[in-house]
């Protein structure tokens, strides 16, 4: 992954396994070898960030990589029934999500509809730097998942930082 992140980030991208041959390869099974929780942002694909190619990344995406129990069973399933052997928890630079929940906190103001949800999930993790505030959601995020009684014997569980200047992933967790 640190390889084609650095490809991505020098923009050499190869785009890897993602030819009809793939493709046939992959229809009937997958075997990805890490599973990736990031941010909705469209800015930070995970696919094109790690320059992976069909079949090698699980990719599980919800606003500021925030965890429920449905998410976690995204997650869970990756080593639980394809095996694989990472997880990777994907924070990034300038966060909407997590900004818009710093905001609320900060100003005790209330988000509409379900997007309240992200201000209480970010809550225990408030900071009024926001990028302090993403490192240690993602930081709270692996504690979660290496507790999880299923994933702790199964897979790896790392924290990452996406750096939306640089293109570079750095390693937090």
């Amino acid at each position: 992954m640190r390889e084609g992140n650095r490809r991505w980030a020098a923009g050499g991208s190869t785009r890897p396994r993602l030819d009809p041959d793939r493709r046939r390869e992959v229809a009937t099974v997958q075997a990805p070898y890490a599973v990736v929780l990031s941010c909705i942002d469209s800015r930070v694909p995970p696919e094109a960030v790690f320059d992976a190619g069909l079949g090698d990344l699980l990719v599980v995406r919800t606003a500021g990589h925030t965890l429920d129990p449905l998410v976690t069973a995204a997650v869970q399933y990756g080593p639980a029934d394809l095996r694989a052997p990472l997880i990777v928890v994907l924070g990034h630079q300038r966060c909407g999500a997590v900004t818009a929940a710093a905001t609320a906190v900060r100003d005790g103001t209330t988000l509409p509809g379900q997007l309240q949800r992200i201000v209480e999930a970010l809550r225990p993790v408030y900071a009024a730097d926001v990028d302090e505030m993403i490192v240690a959601n993602t930081v709270a995020t692996v504690a979660q998942l290496r507790s999880d009684d299923l994933l702790h014997t199964r897979a790896a569980v790392v924290g990452a930082y996406y750096n939306l200047d640089s293109g570079l992933v750095t390693r937090v967790a």
